[in-house]
């Protein structure tokens, strides 16, 4: 087993060195659309020097915009419980990244994580020398992991989920995967059904934490400008949240059927590099369109009788979700295992979604017991279904539905937190 290992992860390492100038080209051609791509590339494969200098961080990798703002309540538990440790942050995308800068304090740093080969990861941990790793979950490198095993820096996949899909994925990479998720100090999964598939996977010292999300607090100013520009519209409003492509013009399609006088459409794609593509989507459904990035603190008067709102800007979906009086949960509805929906929950708007949600798989069964949510078959029954809730006399109750489950499950912050500043070492 041992060689059947070392064959594998030569191969991957093979693998990543010969597409390494595609992954380079793919950073370039991001970079059109989101600049950010196109910064520090020393870092995507640690060649840029010696660090800081400082030694001993918490290091935490959240590699996009979803899962840099999970870690927020935790990055929040670790500084109450370590102080004058200081965090390292890393990222694998422009909107991971900027969501991450705002985290900082002073002696905090960031970085890209870099790429997956042996050199880089080693040089990685040599320039920065972490006292514990964090990865939030799904991160599982195996070059990084097998790396900090040689340092001696305990790693722990924390906020860890699984789907049974993924499990059986990693049953076809086993040579790889199993000695990669074996290496982990500490494994804090969000479900029982995600420890149980963990465990199955190879993973030791499996805890069910919770999920972090539940304790991620929705920006009040966000959530007060949003109930402001509800309460000046004179019909309801109805958000497509973080739809994915190819949910759109199942989207549209369905709301150009719905009779007149239609609710308001506010429209969120999940990627910022698609909202002009999805603009013209809109319009050439016939639909007119007026965009956020287009106005300032709220919408000028002639976007109250648009068709739809596109919600083309980045940070502010408590904002969204507050103006809106139900939502659809994008990636649900096409086969790509759903988004977030705890953040609708504590912003208190209830949500319909699709069949396809087993990324959050236990936390999309508990919403559907609580009353704070809905499942539709496909997109037309989740936007007939939105609509009624929109229209719902008793909409208020599924309000407080919403803010109940959210409230519920708090505190997987702080279990989390007291569990990775135990592998510190010693002061």
């Amino acid at each position: 087993m041992a060689a059947e290992g070392a064959f594998a992860r030569w191969a991957y390492s093979t693998g990543l060195r010969l597409v390494a100038p595609l992954y380079l080209g793919k950073l370039w051609w991001r970079g059109r659309e989101e600049p950010a791509y196109r910064s520090a590339w020393a870092e995507r494969f640690a060649t840029g020097g010696d660090g800081d200098g400082r030694q001993g961080r918490i290091w935490v990798h959240a590699v996009s915009l979803g899962e840099t703002r999970a870690s927020e309540p935790l990055l929040q538990a670790l500084r109450r419980l370590a102080p004058g440790c200081g965090l390292l942050l890393t990222h694998g995308t422009a909107t991971g990244r900027e969501a991450g800068a705002a985290l900082l304090q002073p002696g905090d740093a960031q970085v890209w994580l870099p790429y997956d080969t042996p050199g880089a990861v080693r040089r990685f941990l040599r320039q920065h020398k972490p006292a514990v790793g964090v990865l939030m979950e799904t991160e599982i490198w195996p070059n990084l992991l097998d790396a900090a095993r040689a340092a001696g820096v305990p790693m722990v996949l924390a906020n860890a989920r699984l789907s049974e899909r993924s499990l059986a994925k990693g049953e076809r990479l086993r040579a790889l995967m199993r000695p990669a998720v074996a290496s982990f100090a500490r494994v804090l999964a969000q479900t029982d059904d995600d420890a149980r598939r963990l465990e199955e996977g190879g993973a030791p010292a499996v805890q069910v934490m919770g999920n972090l999300k539940f304790d991620v607090s929705p920006n009040p100013a966000l959530v007060e400008r949003g109930r402001a520009w509800r309460a000046a519209l004179a019909r309801p409003v109805v958000l497509a949240a973080s739809t994915r492509e190819g949910e759109e013009e199942l989207l549209l399609e369905a709301w150009r059927r719905l009779e007149a006088p239609r609710p308001l459409l506010l429209l969120v794609p999940r990627h910022p590099q698609r909202f002009d593509a999805v603009a013209q989507r809109v319009v050439a459904a016939g639909l007119s369109c007026a965009r956020r990035s287009g106005w300032g603190e709220g919408p000028p008067a002639d976007a109250a009788a648009a068709d739809v709102w596109l919600g083309d800007s980045i940070g502010e979906m408590p904002l969204y979700y507050a103006a809106a009086d139900a939502a659809l949960l994008g990636g649900s509805f096409a086969p790509l295992g759903g988004q977030n929906l705890i953040e609708a929950a504590a912003c208190g708007c209830p949500l319909v979604m699709g069949p396809h949600t087993f990324n959050f798989e236990q936390a999309a069964e508990m919403s559907l017991a609580a009353g704070a949510a809905l499942r539709a078959t496909d997109m037309a029954d989740g936007v007939a279904q939105a609509v009624a809730m929109a229209l719902d006399p008793a909409r208020s109750e599924r309000v407080q539905a919403a803010l109940a489950f959210s409230a519920r499950h708090r505190g997987a912050a702080e279990r989390m937190a007291r569990t990775i500043v135990e592998l510190l070492p010693p002061a």
